[in-house]
Formats: structure tokens, sequence, C-alpha cells
């Protein structure tokens, strides 16, 4: 609100702290700025004078206390027994404005590290009695006693074998190599578990000569 908006007036009294509206007896004009500052004037009229003549000098003194005021001016009221106005200006920084959420913590996930499988570990190797003969490993690696998972193993307990028939295979660097009867008998035992991992002449199977 400029000054040129507001009417001319009387003399002003310059005066106390800053304060919110107060109501006061007889013709008062009080205006504040931004800072708290604030300062106020009465205007004095003798008896019986026109309502009209008093808002004259109302305005006047509210032009004269704006003059004197540093600053922006925040609220001005004139006080004139039972009329009182009261112009109020809001900065734009008096709006209220949502406090933006704080940025979400950014999470460092680890990459998952690879545990290594634990190595098998190989079963000592039965012995087998003499009266018996051993079909021994090859090779050192994974003994299976069938083809593929799930089919029937190559030989059972209770089998006839014969020389170079194949009774199972040992797994070696993704090669399967196969394990045969050196010579004829019937499967006796059974010295290694399918999947279990055999030493290089390591004894798979116990055969009792024919």
């Amino acid at each position: 609100m400029s000054a040129e908006s507001v009417p001319t007036g009387a003399s002003a009294v310059n005066g106390g702290p800053a304060a919110d509206a107060v109501t006061r007896t007889g013709s008062v004009v009080e205006a504040v700025t931004d800072s708290g500052a604030s300062t106020e004037g009465t205007l004095a009229l003798p008896s019986g004078v026109p309502g009209d003549a008093a808002l004259v000098g109302l305005r006047r003194q509210a032009l004269e206390l704006l003059t004197d005021l540093a600053g922006p001016v925040r609220r001005v009221r004139l006080d004139s027994g039972d009329a009182v106005l009261e112009v109020e200006w809001h900065s734009p920084g008096d709006a209220a404005h949502p406090t933006p959420p704080p940025p979400a913590a950014s999470v460092v996930t680890a990459p998952p590290v690879a545990v290594p499988a634990a190595p098998p570990i190989a079963v000592p190797p039965v012995a087998v009695p003499a009266a018996r003969h051993a079909v021994r490993s090859p090779i050192v690696g994974t003994f299976y006693r069938a083809p593929e998972p799930g089919a029937a193993p190559f030989v059972a307990i209770g089998d006839r074998v014969h020389p170079g028939q194949v009774v199972g295979i040992v797994e070696a660097m993704k090669l399967m190599n196969e394990v045969t009867a050196d010579r004829a008998g019937r499967i006796a035992e059974v010295l290694a578990d399918d999947g279990q991992p055999v030493e290089y002449d390591q004894p798979l199977l116990a055969v009792d000569p024919a």
C-alpha cells in the first residue's frame, strides 16, 4: 500500500513498540513495519467535530506516520470511536511452504560374495578280502553306478560279469571313463557309493571269481 493511496491528515506522535492491533478510545492511527517497528499518533479533536472531519484528520495522520517509518509497512490501523479500519499486508514469504522431504539415503548393497563349494570328501577305500577280486578305478574322479541319473545301474549285487563288461563310470574333467571287469565272476559287494569321489586304483566293486 503506497503513501499516495492514503489521504492526508494531522501531525503524528511517534511512539511505542510493535504490538497487535489495540483498540483505543478516541481517534488513533497506528502503523507497523515488517521489521516490527511501530509508530502511532492520536488525533486530538474538539468535541462536536463531525465524523467526516475526524476521518480526514486520521487519514492525514496516517500519511505522516507512513512517511516517518523506515521500511515496508506491514499494518495500518485507523481507530475513531466505533469506526475501525485496519489494513494488513502479507509478504510472499509468509505463505506456508511445505518443507520438501529429505532425500532418501542411498543404500549401497554389497555384491553377493560367491562362497566356493566345499571340495568333495573322498571316502577311504575299503579293503577287499584276498578271496575276492577288486574292480578298481582307472582314474581320479567321481564314480557313478548308472549311465545317467534315474537309470538302472550297470550291475547289481549277484549279477554275473564277464571280462570287458562295463560295470560303472568315473567322471573326470567332464569326461566319462568306463570301468570294466577284467575277469569273469559274480558281483559280491559294491564298495563305492553312487556320486562318490574316488582315487586312482581305488576298489569300486568286489567280485567273487567264477
